[in-house]
Parts: structure tokens; sequence; C-alpha cells
């Protein structure tokens, strides 16, 4: 198969469409043919060697954690899904990638309604799981406000619409830039950065989630009342505030995947959808490095395989 892949590390430039084996699937595992695939910031840390986790990846490497296509196999023990299937999803999180590329093995996946485009579901599965987990951490009932810290990027956007379609008063804090792009996610926006505390204190916070990881912690704190309705997935100086750190099944927690299939319910009732900043053809995935390195992002950056599969096909090197 054809695949996105480095085989040292550095910058955009080290990424190249070469040759790789299929996949095959293990038991609980399904295989696709990939149709799309997002493309996210742990990539990027992955690919430059500058996350410890770097050390892990067996080079060369396929980058990509999130996929969306038409089942191809399945694995022993899999049942509810048939080859021919689309759907959506995400790779086994101990393999740090594999999804940028003609085939991938999803360990957990959901339907993908006809109406949601491939590009939407290649990018949503590891944000919508993320999204789903520190919610349901975060132990949210109805009529509970919420705080989200970056609510404008991809994991931040999905916890917004999840949040609120469990009947949850969002307050996001963003750029000014994005903050009609909040409202109409259905949250209350609030300056991004220092000083929040003070432009958030009229109003009663019940729970906090920070996903930008930016120092915004003793604000949270002080805004809840209390370091045990903080949760962070990006600040790892939680320990140091006694506020939690979220790091998924890395960390032995219960995963959100339950969040794929009622994402997906929410999008045919038209109360969800993952916002896609921009769309990249496969074989200018250094382009889409690039810019998830320029940050400053409204939402997710895609690799669409569906119109460029035989461009790809033709083109490894």
């Amino acid at each position: 198969m054809f695949a996105v892949q480095f085989d040292r590390f550095g910058g955009p430039e080290v990424l190249h469409l070469g040759t790789a084996d299929v996949p095959e699937p293990r038991a609980g595992e399904i295989r696709v043919r990939v149709r799309a695939a997002g493309v996210s910031p742990v990539d990027a840390g992955l690919r430059s060697g500058s996350t410890p986790m770097s050390a892990r990846l067996t080079l060369p490497h396929i980058p990509g954690v999130d996929a969306a296509g038409v089942v191809d196999a399945i694995g022993d023990g899999v049942a509810g899904v048939a080859v021919g299937d689309d759907v959506f999803g995400l790779v086994d999180v101990a393999t740090l990638g594999g999804a940028s590329a003609e085939y991938a093995v999803l360990q957990m996946w959901a339907p993908k309604p006809a109406a949601v485009p491939w590009t939407q579901a290649g990018a949503a599965g590891t944000s919508v799981e993320t999204a789903t987990r520190a919610l349901d951490r975060l132990d949210l009932r109805p009529g509970m406000t919420l705080l989200v810290d970056g609510a404008a990027g991809g994991v931040g956007s999905m916890a917004v619409q999840l949040a609120a379609a469990r009947e949850v008063r969002v307050i996001g804090t963003a750029r000014a830039g994005n903050h009609d792009f909040l409202t109409g996610l259905g949250a209350t926006p609030v300056a991004y950065g220092p000083g929040l505390a003070g432009r958030v204190a009229a109003r009663t916070v019940d729970r906090a989630l920070d996903v930008a990881g930016a120092g915004s912690l003793p604000d949270l704190i002080a805004l809840t009342g209390d370091p045990a309705a903080v949760l962070t997935l990006a600040d790892f100086t939680a320990r140091e505030h006694g506020v939690r750190l979220s790091m998924g099944r890395l960390a032995g927690e219960p995963d959100g995947r339950h969040g794929l299939s009622a994402a997906a319910e929410l999008f045919t009732q038209g109360r969800f959808a993952v916002p896609v900043e921009a769309v990249f053809p496969v074989e200018k995935a250094a382009d889409a490095h690039r810019a998830i390195e320029r940050g400053s992002r409204r939402g997710k950056l895609v690799l669409s395989l569906e119109q460029d599969r035989q461009a790809a096909r033709s083109s490894p090197r």
C-alpha cells in the first residue's frame, strides 16, 4: 500500500509518500480502506522527535491517529460491523500512528452516517473520544456550567458541542477572532489568556476543562472553588495544583469510545459538526504538518485520500 511516512526525525520535509505492508487487524480490531485521515499536533511532535514518545517509534513511521473509511477486513471477536460498511474512528493508541495510509487498522470506531462528509469523519475520532472521556470524568449533569479553556481547537470544539448535548451550559475561551465561531457551537465566549478569573467571576462555574495547557489552572480553581472540579488534558503541572490530568488509555483510564456513536447520532440530528479548517491532498502531507505547527487553528486539518488515491499510488518514492 502507499503511506505517508518518515524514516528520520525532523521538520515537515522529512515526510514522503512511500510503500508499506498492509496491516492486519488483530482480535477486536477492523481494517479500513482510508478515505480521510486527521492531522494533529501529536503527529507533528512525534515526527520532529520533540516529544519523549518519539523514542517509542519504529522507523519508518506512518503518522496519523484518526481515520474514516470503508471496512475491508475484520479481526476475531468483532461483531456489529461488516465488510463494506462506512466507519470512522482511531487507531490503537499504543502504535502512535498509522492512519495516513491507503489502509489502516482501527481499534475504536462507529458507523459513519451517510450525511457526514468523509473529511469531517476522518478528523473526528481522537478528539471525540478525548472530549467524551473528559466530560465523563467531570461528572457533568444537566443544568451545570462548564468552562472550556481552549474551546476553539479540535478537542475543545468537540467538548463544547458534546457538553451542550448533555444540557450543560458552556463558557468557552478563545481569541477574539474565534468568538463568533464559539457562539455558533453553543458556547458563551470569553477572552483567552491571563486574567481569566476576573473576566468570568460574575458567572457560576461548576466544572472546568483545560484543553490548552497554557497555565490557567489557578484561574480555573478560583472559578470553580475546588481543584477536584477541574480537569486538564495538557498541563503537566496538574499535581502541583491538586488537579486531575487525564491521559486516557496510556494511564489506564476508561476510554470514551461511546462518544463516537453519540457524536454520529447528534450529527444526524443537526446538533454536531467537526469543524475543519483545511483539507490537503495526501501528497501534500508536509504542508498539513506545516499548518499544524503554525498553531492558532479553528478546528481540524485533514488529509483526503478520496480523490487522490490513484495519484498517490503512482507517485511513492
